[in-house]
C-alpha cells in the first residue's frame, strides 16, 4: 500500500510546518511530549530540530520543566537526556 506509506512519510513535514504555531514551537512541544512518554530517540531528535530552528537552551529547559510537572519522576529521569545532549554540544 504505497499510498499509505507515502502519506506517513509526508506527515512530519506537514505537522511541523509553520502555521498558526511556528515550527520551532511545534518541535519544542514534541520534545516535551517525548520526555513525558520516555522516548529517548524522540527527545534527542526533536531537541536537535528545535535547535536548528533557533530554540534557546533556556526555552528547551523550561519545556522540560513542564514535562516533569506533568510526567513526574519518570519524566525527570528522561530530562537528563536533554541536559546531557546540550552539555555534549557545549550549549550549557
Amino acid at each position: 500500500m504505497p499510498q499509505i506509506a507515502k502519506a506517513y512519510e509526508d506527515l512530519p513535514s506537514q505537522a511541523y510546518a509553520d502555521g498558526v504555531i511556528d515550527g520551532k514551537t511545534k518541535r519544542l512541544m514534541a520534545m516535551t511530549a517525548a520526555t513525558i512518554h520516555g522516548c529517548r530517540a524522540c527527545i534527542l531528535y526533536q531537541a536537535d530540530e528545535a535547535l536548528k530552528l533557533g530554540a534557546s537552551p533556556e526555552k528547551m529547559l523550561e519545556c522540560i520543566g513542564v514535562a516533569v510537572s506533568l510526567g513526574g519522576t519518570m519524566s525527570e529521569g528522561q530530562a537528563t537526556r536533554l541536559i546531557g545532549f546540550l552539555e555534549e554540544r557545549g550549549i550549557i
